[in-house]
């Protein structure tokens, strides 16, 4: 079975921050740290080369493979900034139409910058989608 790439590693989340090209995604990712670090009560950690990942779950897929991830966190990608929600979007829908300006994935949310969204919601959101991850994954 393939090893996951995305792991914890020691890397610097500040280096990492300080690299970013673009100073509005610099000035967003450091207003991001500071939203998860408060709802989540987790310090940030780079995980893999380039995802700020705030605590962790452990997950055990029906075919065996297991491994472990971010409980949520973001990407300052290049085109845009990716936040994990890693509940998904589905049970949300009243909140993603407060949201404002964003695209989703599966478990991602894409905004270009945190002026064009409504923090107050991706406050909540983040909140809710922990709170359903530590449900549905408790710590062992």
């Amino acid at each position: 079975m393939a090893e996951n790439k995305t792991k914890p590693t020691d890397s610097s989340v500040t280096d990492f921050i300080n690299a970013v090209n673009d100073e509005g995604k610099r000035d967003d990712s450091r207003a991001l740290i500071d939203l998860f670090r408060e709802v989540t009560g987790d310090e940030p950690k780079m995980w893999g080369p380039s995802i700020i990942g705030f605590g962790s779950y452990h997950y055990v897929y029906e075919s065996g493979r297991e491994g472990d991830a971010p409980l949520t966190g973001f990407s300052p990608r290049k085109k845009e900034l990716s936040l994990y929600i890693m509940a998904g979007f589905s049970q949300y829908d009243d909140l993603m139409s407060k949201l404002g300006k964003h695209r989703t994935g599966k478990s991602c949310l894409y905004v270009k910058k945190l002026e064009d969204i409504d923090l107050v919601v991706l406050r909540k959101l983040v909140k809710l989608s922990v709170e359903y991850m530590k449900k549905k994954y408790p710590a062992t």
